[in-house]
C-alpha cells in the first residue's frame, strides 16, 4: 500500500465485522509496532491482543461502565452543540462511538498498550499509531481508545493479570477488526486553518484548501 494512502485513510473504523483477524496479521502489526521511536531506546512496552470471549465480555463491561461516565461528564456539552449546530458529522461520532460500547466484545481483536516510565506517552503512542497502520495496510479497521486506561485501570490490571507494583499503566486499548464502512480521507479543517509560522496567530505563507493526496485516477 502507498504510504499516503495509509496516512489519508486510517481513521476510527468503530464498526467491524466480527470475522476473525488472521494471526499473521496480528503480527505483523506488533511487529510494526515495536519498530516505532522509543525514548533512549527502552522499550518500555507491552502489548496484549485478546480475542477469548470471556475476556472480551468482562472488558466490554468494564468499557461500558466508562461509557456511562463518558454520558455524564464528557459528551452533553458536546450533545448539545451538536444539536445546536444541525452538526450530523458529530452525531455520526457519537452513534458511532456509543455502537462500539454496545458491542464491545463482539470485536474480533482487541490489542491493550501498556508502558511504563513513559509519563508523556511520547514512546507508547507511536507505537500504537504505527500498529494501526499496520492494520490499515493489510484491510483492518481500528479505533484508538483510551477510556479504559482513563477510569479502569486497576480494573483492567486485574482482567489481564498484569504485575501489580512494576509500574505498568495501560495507555491504550485498540479495537482491529475488518470494517462494515468504506475507506475514505477523513474531512477536516485546512491545514493552514491550524498551522502557525514562527508565532501564534502568524498565518502561514500557504494554502491546503482540501487533502493534498487523493485516491489516484484509474
Amino acid at each position: 500500500m502507498d504510504l499516503h494512502e495509509a496516512l489519508y485513510t486510517t481513521r476510527a473504523m468503530r464498526r467491524v465485522r466480527p470475522h476473525p483477524v488472521p494471526e499473521e496479521a496480528v503480527r505483523r502489526m506488533l511487529d510494526a509496532a515495536i519498530r516505532s521511536p522509543s525514548g533512549g531506546n527502552a522499550q518500555s512496552w507491552r502489548f496484549i491482543a485478546v480475542t477469548e470471549p470471556e475476556l472480551k465480555q468482562r472488558l466490554g463491561e468494564l468499557y461500558w461502565e466508562t461509557w456511562e461516565i463518558i454520558q455524564t461528564t464528557v459528551y452533553p456539552g458536546r450533545c448539545e452543540r451538536a444539536d445546536a449546530e444541525g452538526d450530523e458529522q458529530a452525531w455520526r461520532v457519537l452513534r458511532s462511538a456509543e455502537w462500539l460500547a454496545r458491542h464491545f466484545a463482539e470485536v474480533p481483536l482487541w490489542i491493550f498498550a501498556f508502558s511504563r516510565n513513559d509519563p508523556t506517552g511520547a514512546s507508547i503512542f507511536p507505537a500504537v499509531w504505527s500498529l494501526m497502520l499496520a492494520g490499515r495496510a493489510q484491510g483492518l479497521g481500528t479505533t484508538f481508545t483510551t477510556i479504559l486506561g482513563e477510569w479502569k485501570q486497576a480494573e483492567v490490571a486485574e482482567v489481564l493479570r498484569v504485575p501489580k507494583d512494576r509500574g505498568w499503566v495501560n495507555n491504550a486499548a485498540v479495537s482491529v477488526g475488518y470494517p462494515k464502512g468504506r475507506w475514505a480521507v477523513a474531512p477536516r479543517r485546512p491545514a493552514h486553518e491550524v498551522a502557525f509560522a514562527e508565532r501564534w496567530d502568524e498565518p502561514v505563507s500557504w494554502r491546503a484548501d482540501g487533502p493534498l493526496w487523493t485516491y489516484p485516477e484509474p
